[in-house]
């Protein structure tokens, strides 16, 4: 991969490739390439309106000039208007309009399809019709109707059924705290004594509306500039509030249940083997998308109106794409920006086919049991390390979870919270959020223990097929000796073959590639300056010591991909990324029974806990040794730690 350009996976999709959005009827002749057209001019309209709007408030000439025009015999096109209330409109619709909301399109078709026919009725008055600025503005707001009604099947995303209820609540709280905040700021900056309190309220609610003389007509009433602008934005604020909550996307609140997760279970009990990350399909805050025929299922998470997926389709590779069409369809139909992390180059080629764009991320370490030594020259600090904290008195024991007494399983968990970094827990794509669940009784705990029989740190891997195990959890004792993961992980791998485990996948190395050609004899001017930023980076998010870590078990990497349809969605999916990987907790209300645990009991599918577990087939041994992937830190994208 080069340092200019992000690698992309085989198969990408160009500028022509298909969407799976169903082909329009011959009926519908030649409009099909019409409609696209027009509902983009839409979002564009509203666009420049945004803008104009927004320069009419900081010039006064020209916010002078659109207020003439609106009094009188002149009027202005749709929205036009010298405001930062009519700015923030336009902008908004012009933002919800472009990811084709139903909504939105009814809203700007009941505000300007009545405008433009009382434009047409004005227009038949003479005092009107002798203006040219009026015809203009009539045009302009015609076209804009024109255009919707053009595009009108291009506006198919629905919305979420409970946002009218919100956005009445959120417009009455919002107008009832500024409105009271405005009327305060107005009275403590009125410079006209003994102004009606109907006239200081009546003054601050015209003030919200526009800055312009609207609100000059209140002689009672004379407030400094910058308390008139003031309150135009507190009142803009509290509108934006409100129709982001009229016209937000649905959240996607339908979680795992127990039908779906039997459904699973059995697939990956057929096609466990396929990928590493599979198992985590399980999360049960996913829900999933089926293929037409069963045999494979996309499993996702609606975070900020992103559906993120992560890793690849589970089931049979030769329905992946019936379920990715599902999926795709899913998301426009919500108005969801798609997006997959962490998928492997087989499943992103097939996603590129359905229109999605590929970077490469990164990679992801796995060992396999045959392959490693402690021997050689290579591995001579890893072997001295192993040899210094067993001398230290250190143990680790090897357990599968379904042979964890419930006792020491709930000991395990507590001190694993205790442990843990912070109050959120992290991990979504390499993470399964709970421990002690019956149903994932395949499940492989390493308990380590001190000199004192203390338990110190702890690692948790979930099943990768009948013979694998993928990383979920590294929790360790901050006073306890440094390097307990690497040696809990070398014992695994040493003893791995008494419980039937041939290969194991660890964490996930970001911009693996570039940490370790950047620093090679050769290496391009911008190649080693991508590294030196990456490096930089690094004393935050641990990219570098993660992918040193991860390189000391001389693994095989696997590359792994983000694939997304936009690259102007590439922010709003690293958000979405941030927040499902616990990494960025927007502020919320608190949610009554929500902790953030690793309880099984907390993530529980719905009825009995265990009713519908099959465990996928395997060899289900304990072991214990006499005496880690990562450091004890965590980069995004990592299995879930402390």
């Amino acid at each position: 991969m080069s340092a200019q350009q992000p690698a992309l996976v085989p198969g990408q999709r160009n500028s022509t490739s298909r969407r799976t959005a169903p082909a329009d009827g011959p009926a519908d002749g030649a409009r099909p390439r019409l409609r696209p057209r027009a509902a983009a001019a839409t979002v564009w309209y509203l666009r420049l309106l945004a803008l104009l709007n927004l320069v009419a408030v900081v010039s006064l000439p020209f916010r002078e000039e659109v207020h003439e025009h609106n009094a009188g015999e002149f009027f202005t096109p749709y929205l036009a208007t010298a405001g930062l209330v009519s700015a923030a409109l336009a902008l908004f619709l012009a933002l919800v309009m472009r990811r084709r909301k139903r909504a939105a399109w009814i809203f700007n078709m009941l505000l300007a399809g009545p405008l433009f026919a009382l434009y047409v009725l004005a227009l038949t008055q003479a005092p009107f019709r002798r203006h040219a600025f009026n015809w203009f503005s009539t045009l302009f707001t015609g076209l804009f109707v024109l255009a919707l009604l053009l595009g009108r099947k291009e506006f198919r995303a629905v919305g979420d059924r409970s946002n009218p209820r919100l956005a009445l609540a959120v417009g009455a709280g919002g107008v009832l705290v500024s409105g009271v905040l405005g009327t305060l700021l107005v009275s403590a900056t009125n410079k006209v004594s003994g102004a009606p309190l109907s006239d200081r309220i009546a003054y601050t609610l015209l003030r919200g509306v526009s800055v312009g003389p609207l609100a000059d007509r209140l002689d009672s009433v004379v407030a400094p500039r910058w308390a008139d602008v003031l309150v135009n934005v507190m009142v803009a604020a509290t509108f934006l509030l409100v129709l982001y909550a009229c016209f937000r996307a649905p959240r996607g609140s339908e979680l795992l249940g127990e039908d779906d997760e039997k459904r699973l279970r059995a697939l990956l009990a057929k096609h466990g083997e396929r990928d590493s990350l599979g198992y985590f399909a399980l999360r049960r805050d996913k829900a999933v998308m089926w293929s037409p025929t069963g045999k494979a299922a996309i499993a996702y998470r609606v975070v900020g109106g992103v559906t993120l997926a992560s890793g690849d389709p589970i089931g049979d590779p030769e329905a992946w794409p019936g379920a990715i069409e599902e999926w795709l369809r899913e998301a426009r139909r919500h108005a969801w920006t798609p997006a997959v992390m962490g998928a492997s180059e087989e499943a992103g080629t097939i996603y590129a086919r359905h229109g999605l764009d590929a970077l490469e991320l990164g990679d992801e370490a796995i060992v396999e049991r045959a392959d490693f030594t402690l021997e050689g020259r290579a591995m001579r600090g890893v072997r001295q390390a192993h040899k210094r904290i067993r001398r230290a008195g250190y143990t680790v024991r090897v357990r599968r979870h379904a042979d964890i007494p419930e006792a020491e399983m709930a000991t395990l968990i507590d001190k694993a919270d205790h442990w843990r970094d912070g109050e959120t827990e992290r991990g979504f794509s390499m993470a399964l959020g709970r421990l002690g669940d019956p149903c994932d009784g395949r499940c492989v705990m390493l308990e380590c223990h001190d000199s004192d029989a203390e338990p110190r740190a702890v690692l948790s891997f979930v099943p990768w097929g009948g013979t694998g195990l993928s990383l979920d959890l590294m929790r360790r004792d901050r006073n306890s000796e440094n390097g307990l993961m690497e040696f809990m992980v070398i014992e695994l791998l040493l003893r791995a073959q008494e419980f039937g485990v041939q290969r194991l996948s660890l964490n996930f190395a970001m911009f693996r590639s570039v940490f370790d050609r950047g620093t090679r004899l050769g290496a391009g001017p911008v190649l080693r300056l991508w590294c030196r930023v990456l490096i930089f980076l690094s004393r935050w998010w641990q990219l570098e010591s993660l992918y040193r870590a991860n390189a000391k078990y001389r693994p095989v990497w696997e590359p792994r991909y983000l694939l997304f349809e936009k690259s102007s969605d590439l922010p709003r999916i690293g958000i979405a990324t941030a927040r499902a990987e616990g990494f960025l907790t927007p502020p919320a209300l608190p949610v009554p029974g929500r902790r953030g645990r690793l309880r099984a009991s907390s993530g529980s599918a719905p009825g009995s806990a265990t009713s519908g577990c099959s465990p996928t087939p395997g060899p289900s041994t304990a072991a214990s040794s006499p005496g880690s992937p990562s450091p004890d830190t965590q980069s995004p994208g990592s299995p879930s730690s402390g």
